[in-house]
This record gives structure tokens, C-alpha cells and sequence, in this order.
């Protein structure tokens, strides 16, 4: 099933991208699964459309698929944002597995990042503008929002056996491969408190499809920083992502009243007025007047994101 052929879920205003361990919500009554086609391919996996206890819907999407079998490399980070966006989504909560740079983020702790380091190779597609003909700089000096990261801060108590971090810096490494120990230690020497594979690129796109976008970080280890102790292993990630993946689910079931209100009742959208049209500023060039041989079908692309500029 396309997009195209259910219109009645254009209004789904919020969306939670689950990281690893993370592949399904409960508590929340399913209304459908939708296989959603976008002009970058199809998303990881199908997105579950749910509703809350307060009557509006989310859509649910599983990062890595729902049997993780998308490596962070191939994640086809594009079509996940798009799919989103045009099923009306404004508010994206991210949820991922990560490693602790910090001796105070012990494994188990959540961490509300507030500033990213790019590691990446450039392998991955992080741009919607890419090979369309239409140049655009978005802003991103605060890559994640910090309404959203209050929102769900104020509800760290939610999940008591837990330190639920109001902020921190997040390393984005390529992977799959985990760290080397001289790694871990330079990014501590760069003030980095935790790493992950997959953050920057999906704020980058959120941010470029005028989304509101966080993420909650879940530490699973300490990378391999600790000389007293052996490097991580994948036996070691599994053990505690299962304890956070049932922390997550508690956190998010106590955000979403305050998210709900923020996205569907709040009549000024104070959440979403940060992104919401920042990409109008962001052209070199008014989109009527770019001009480049790939110009119609970069143009047809981009309207399923921006139809209001294109």
C-alpha cells in the first residue's frame, strides 16, 4: 500500500523512529501498517500508525527494520524522514542505543543530546537537495530541539532506577565496527560524553524537512575508553538494551500527554515554530529561479517534502 492510496493518515502530527532493541510500541492500540513509497525508495520497514489514550495517532517506525537487518550504514535515512513528513508528521522522537564516554553515564542511563560530531565517512545521503538542481544551506548550530528535549526531561522521573541526562554531546561514528580504544579516548579529549552510529544523519534530514526532531540516547556500555576493562562486546550491548528498551517504552507512554498537547492542542505550536517554514531562508536562489539540467525531476522530488515551495 502507497501513500498515495491512504490520505486519511495525513495528519499524523507525531513520529518515534525506535533504535535498536526498540522495534515495536505498546500499550497503544494499532490502527495500520503502512508500506509508504517516497521519491528515495521505501523506508526500513513498514510505519505502524497508532493511537494514544488521548485519541490522536502516531506513526511508529523501526530505525534498522523490524527484524534489524539494516545495518547504519544503509539505513535509508531519506525515505524514513520522508514518509514521515508527508504523513503529516511536525514532532519526531528518536529512540537509540549508544556508548558511554562518561564514568556518570552508566550503562542503563538516558542522555538528551543537545550537540553532535559528525564521524561519518559520507557514504550515507544526508540531504534531500542532493542531485536536484536546488542549492540549500539549513541551519543546524542547534541540531536538536531543546523544547523537545525539556518536554521529555520533565518526565525522567517516570523511569526512577535511571538517570535520564538533560543534555549532552554525541559522537556519530560511521560503524559498524565499535571503537578502537584511541578512539574512544579522542573523543573524550573532544568533550564527547556518548557515541552512536546513526544521530547526526537523521537530525540533518529532520532538520532539513522543517521537523522538529530529539533523540533519546540509551547507554548500553562504556566503549572502549576503560583500560581496566576488556573492550565492549555485542553479548554485553544485547544484555542491557533489553532493560532500556522496556525503560523506553515507560518514558515514552509519560511524555506523550505533553507531547500530545504540544502537537495536536497547542493553538500558537510554540514546539514546532522553530522549524516550521526555516527552509524558505535556506535557498540561494528562490526555487523559481534555480536552474540546472536535473531541474523538473529535482524540483518533482523535493515537492513531496516542500510542497508548499515547489
Amino acid at each position: 500500500m502507497t501513500f498515495e492510496s491512504t490520505p486519511v493518515f495525513r495528519d499524523v502530527r507525531i513520529g518515534i523512529i525506535g533504535g535498536t532493541g526498540l522495534y515495536s510500541l505498546d500499550s497503544l492500540r494499532v490502527v495500520k501498517e503502512l508500506t509508504v513509497d517516497t521519491p528515495w525508495g521505501q523506508p526500513s520497514g513498514p510505519i505502524t500508525i497508532a493511537e494514544t489514550e488521548g485519541g490522536n495517532k502516531l506513526a511508529f517506525l523501526a530505525r534498522h527494520g523490524p527484524t534489524h537487518h539494516v545495518l547504519p550504514s544503509e539505513v535509508n535515512y531519506r525515505a524514513n524522514i520522508a514518509a514521515l513528513k508527508a504523513l503529516g508528521v511536525r514532532v519526531i522522537l528518536g529512540f537509540s542505543a549508544v556508548g558511554s564516554l562518561r564514568e556518570e553515564i552508566a550503562p542503563g542511563d538516558f542522555v538528551l543530546i543537545d550537540q553532535i560530531i559528525d564521524r561519518t565517512k559520507g557514504v550515507r545521503a544526508d540531504s534531500f537537495f542532493t542531485a536536484t538542481g536546488v542549492t540549500a544551506h539549513a541551519s543546524f548550530g542547534e541540531p536538536v530541539s531543546a523544547g523537545l528535549r525539556a518536554i521529555v526531561h520533565r518526565h525522567g522521573s517516570a523511569v526512577p532506577q535511571i538517570t535520564v541526562h538533560a543534555k549532552g554531546t554525541a559522537v556519530c561514528m560511521e560503524g559498524p565496527a565499535f571503537s578502537t580504544r584511541a578512539e574512544s579516548n579522542m573523543y573524550r579529549s573532544w568533550g564527547a560524553d556518548i557515541i552512536n552510529m546513526t544521530c547526526v544523519t537523521e537530525a540533518k534530514l529532520a532538520r532539513e524537512a522543517e521537523i522538529t526532531y530529539a533523540i533519546v540516547c540509551m547507554a548500553t556500555d562504556y566503549d572502549a575508553w576503560r583500560e581496566s576493562e576488556e573492550p565492549v562486546t555485542v553479548a554485553e550491548v544485547m544484555k542491557t538494551m533489553k532493560v532500556n528498551a522496556a525503560n523506553a517504552r515507560t518514558l515514552l507512554l509519560a511524555v506523550l500527554p505533553d507531547l500530545e498537547h504540544a502537537a495536536y492542542n497547542d493553538p500558537d505550536m510554540a514546539l514546532t515554530r522553530p522549524e516550521t517554514g526555516s527552509m524558505q531562508y535556506a535557498f540561494q536562489q528562490t526555487p523559481d529561479q534555480q536552474v540546472s539540467a536535473g531541474k523538473d525531476e529535482g524540483r518533482s522530488k523535493l515537492a513531496f517534502i516542500f510542497p508548499n515551495y515547489f
